[in-house]
Order: C-alpha cells, then sequence, then structure tokens
C-alpha cells in the first residue's frame, strides 16, 4: 500500500523542457520517468567547518535509487519552480535546513542518462547540522572526510546512486583544476 508521500509523488507535475532547458510543457513524474523526458533537478553537497561532505541515505521507499548514498540534498524542480527555489525547499524539506544565506551554484550538467534525463544544477553551502530527516525521503545521514569518500566510491561504487557518482566525479574535476 502506497504512503501519502508515494501517492503524492505519482500526481506531481514536472515542467518537460527541450534541449536548451526552454519549458515545453507540463507531464505527470511518472510519465516523465518512464518515457525519460526532460526534465530539471537540483543536487546540493552540504560541507561543515571540516570540509566534511554530508551524505545522505535514500529511503527504501524511494522510486529511484532506493538505498543508496547521495548528495547532501537533490530533488526535482517543481513545476513553475525556478532551480534556486527548487534548492532551497529541497534543503528544508529533506533535512530541515532553512538558513542558506551561503548556497552557492557550482556547475549546470545536461541531461544524460547518468542524471536521468535531467538538467541538473549543483550546488554547495555550509551547515554544521544537526538535521532534521524527512524519513519518508531520507533513512539516515553522515558526514565524510573527502578522502574516505573518495576512496569508499572507488571499492563500492554501487553503494552510491548513479546520479552522485557522476556529478561528484565533475564536482572533484573542477575542484582540481582550480588549485
Amino acid at each position: 500500500m502506497p504512503t501519502s508521500k508515494t501517492a503524492s509523488t505519482q500526481k506531481e507535475l514536472f515542467d518537460v523542457v527541450d534541449g536548451h532547458d526552454c519549458v515545453l510543457y507540463q507531464e505527470k513524474r511518472s510519465t516523465v520517468h518512464e518515457k525519460q523526458l526532460r526534465h530539471r533537478a537540483v543536487h546540493i553537497f552540504v560541507f561543515n567547518k571540516s570540509g566534511q561532505l554530508y551524505l545522505q541515505h535514500r529511503s527504501i521507499n524511494k522510486d529511484t535509487a532506493p538505498g543508496k548514498w547521495v548528495s547532501s540534498c537533490s530533488g526535482h524542480v517543481d513545476s513553475g519552480e525556478d532551480y534556486d527555489t527548487s534548492a532551497r525547499r529541497e534543503l528544508s524539506e529533506e533535512l530541515g535546513l532553512h538558513e542558506t544565506s551561503d548556497l552557492k551554484r557550482i556547475f549546470k550538467e545536461s541531461p544524460c542518462i547518468q542524471t536521468g534525463y535531467e538538467f541538473v544544477w549543483v550546488y554547495t553551502c555550509k551547515a554544521c547540522g544537526p538535521f532534521k530527516l524527512d524519513p519518508l525521503e531520507v533513512s539516515d545521514g553522515q558526514w565524510v572526510d573527502l578522502k574516505r569518500l573518495n576512496k569508499w566510491l572507488e571499492e563500492r561504487p554501487r553503494d552510491f546512486a548513479w546520479s552522485f557518482n557522476y556529478l561528484w566525479a565533475k564536482f572533484r574535476s573542477m575542484r582540481e583544476l582550480r588549485k
């Protein structure tokens, strides 16, 4: 029996977009995923003062990447919503993080199989927690040292959602170029 959250996600509307991220029309979440239509999402990497990244362990009830480790926070951009508003909403809903004054856009990724056909804006912000996790979305979370994370990804990539592996690799390469 689906939970009320699961039932409501079936009715969610997303903006279906063209190859330039311009809205074409609105469609139900289930149809967008089933037909692999281009749509929008955000991923936020939350770092603490020690430079550790907060990882989220997705609920087993999620329709995509259940039980996998993922970005600190991620989610779809609702129909009619912009990326920045979506990032703030997702931080509030999933982590209970309401103060995001240092939320910063890092890069935008074009739709591909690894992103689930989503245009994705990747953000960073700083926070220390503790977080108030939404149990329908998140089963657990932990701060991870970046060296440990990179080793974990290398040794056990299937512990993570495909999108996280892909976006983290891009983020790492951008950070290394800036050094």
